[in-house]
């Protein structure tokens, strides 16, 4: 079954660039939009309360509940893949930390061939979307912008230790603007919550958007397939409740399913390697090697602390009267520890001298380690998460099978460059020594993870090898380049396929060194320009 009349743009995919692109390309009311999403709505308390990102990113009905392949390097031990299956995608269940990358990193990416992605050619799409009133430099930051950023209003004390740490450690400067020209330094971080809740492009952009009578969203409805006609894509297959169906696009289809699910749907489509394909009984329809080559993620590895003091965000029976207020504090106000993401101070720091930005990140978590999967944290303590921040490693996403309801083969091959290795053992080193300051000292906290007892480089690499995830930032499965691996062209177009553009995660040439939600964003705001042609965001290419 065919539906009756086609749209202008199909976009495959409401996370959080399919939700900018849909609401971006719906504001010309002859444009006919239609956004496809496999989940339903973001109507989970889960994903609207901050505090609770433990329990949405966990919630088996708002992710696809992916895994990767065993990791040779970890003990190979299948680590968790999580990927919103909602309205927002990820954006619905991500921590909300908002930072861009360093500056240096979009230069890299022109300096590679990328024409229009350098700095100054994204800083105004980042500025787009950002309502950021506390940074008044509006040659940096937006001001008017949907999307609302802002730093927590009372983040939890212990934050003030790890920042006091850091300068008493010495060699560091502290940093105010993380977002900014210079990113590094430590201090407190900046996150998209507004009023209490969670904000995303999906809640900012996509929701204003949904009264537009152009403008369809079809939830609980997965594309299975790429419709594909003489070189041309001209719609997609999808299934839903009602049954299988294609939805047709008469200008281009708009591939923003995110780095595991893009790659899979171009692979199920016949595009990608040609071996791999055929030996799937796959048609090939376009020999794209790169197509799920070049995956990478940030590995993480945390060192964590217990402690009897009640300071850090906890569960237990001492703060009963604490956490009943707390919740009645949320509920009346949208205020207290429920509105913050608990991820309220980092610090980006460079690994050696040798180095020209900042390449690892220690994340501080006011609160404990839950060795088990509940969502909130039981008993108190705090956590450093150090994360390599430009991994040597590359991956791959593989086709399971041809049946679209097979989840597709991801392999991160986390640790697979030896060299990934030293960032993250020197920044477990300086995490310790962090926790050694007087600073912490009042709260007379027991490292429980790795533990004291661990001091030698064979016990530092053993405890990398059990520990070690991501911070499950995927990138660069569909990368952008001119040469004979990249798979979209500077414009986001597929090569070898008419009307067809990959605006996610994926086209990343290499990962940025920081989160890489507001990126995303920034993506979605320069493809809008490059669809349609208009310069809204500043200068582009052709």
């Amino acid at each position: 079954m065919t539906s009756a009349a086609p749209f202008d743009y199909v976009i495959v995919g409401a996370g959080t660039a399919g939700c900018v692109l849909a609401a971006r390309l719906s504001e010309n009311p002859g444009t006919r939009v239609c956004l496809l999403e496999a989940g339903g709505p973001a109507r989970h308390p889960f994903i609207q309360v901050p505090a609770l990102v433990g329990a949405a990113i966990m919630h088996p009905g708002l992710t696809w509940g992916l895994t990767t392949e065993p990791q040779t390097e970890l003990n190979e031990r299948r680590l968790p893949l999580p990927r919103g299956k909602v309205v927002g995608g990820s954006g619905s269940i991500n921590g909300m930390a908002y930072h861009r990358g360093h500056p240096k990193d979009y230069d890299d990416w022109a300096a590679a061939g990328n024409t229009g992605w350098s700095w100054q050619e994204v800083l105004p799409y980042f500025r787009l979307s950002e309502n950021n009133a506390e940074q008044r430099d509006s040659s940096v930051h937006g001001i008017d912008g949907a999307i609302h950023v802002t730093h927590i209003p009372h983040p939890n004390r212990l934050n003030q230790a790890f920042l006091d740490a850091f300068g008493a450690v010495g060699g560091y400067r502290p940093c105010d603007d993380f977002t900014g020209l210079d990113p590094e330094g430590y201090g407190l971080r900046q996150g998209t919550i507004h009023r209490g809740r969670r904000d995303s492009s999906a809640r900012a952009l996509l929701m204003p958007a949904l009264r537009r009578p152009n403008l369809t969203v079809l939830t609980r409805t997965a594309v299975t397939g790429i419709r594909i006609e003489s070189g041309r894509a001209t719609g997609v297959d999808v299934a839903a409740a009602d049954g299988p169906r294609s939805v047709p696009a008469s200008r281009e289809v708009l591939l923003c399913a995110g780095a595991v699910h893009s790659p899979h749907l171009l692979m199920l489509s016949g595009v990608g390697p040609a071996g791999h394909l055929e030996s799937l009984g796959i048609r090939v329809q376009a020999d794209l090697a790169g197509v799920g080559a070049n995956y990478h993620d940030h590995p993480a590895v945390p060192i964590a602390f217990e402690m009897r003091d009640t300071t850090s965000y906890g569960l237990s029976w001492r703060t009963v009267p604490r956490a009943l207020w707390n919740l009645a504090e949320y509920a009346l106000a949208r205020r207290g520890p429920l509105a913050s993401n608990v991820f309220e101070s980092t610090a980006f720091i460079r690994s050696s001298a040798h180095t020209d930005r900042p390449d690892i990140q220690i994340a501080f978590q006011p609160a404990r380690r839950n060795p088990t999967t509940f969502p909130l944290p039981l008993g108190h303590g705090f956590a450093l998460s150090v994360v390599n921040l430009y991994p040597r490693s590359r991956g791959e996403v593989r086709l399971a099978s041809s049946d679209p309801r097979v989840a597709p083969r991801v392999n991160p091959n986390i640790l697979a460059d030896p060299k990934d290795r030293a960032p993250l053992l020197r920044g477990l080193d300086l995490a310790r020594r962090l926790c050694e300051m007087p600073a912490f000292a009042p709260y007379e906290a027991t490292e429980v993870r790795p533990g004291r007892g661990t001091r030698s480089q064979p016990e530092w690499l053993a405890y990398l090898r059990g520990a070690t995830a991501t911070a499950h930032h995927p990138v660069g499965s569909c990368r952008m380049g001119i040469d004979d691996m990249a798979v979209v062209d500077p414009n986001l177009r597929v090569r070898g396929i008419d009307a067809l553009r990959v605006v996610d995660a994926a086209v990343f040439p290499g990962i940025v060194g920081g989160n890489t939600n507001a990126p995303v964003v920034m993506v979605a705001e320069k493809a809008a320009d490059l669809i349609t042609g208009h310069t809204r965001g500043g200068r582009h290419g052709s």
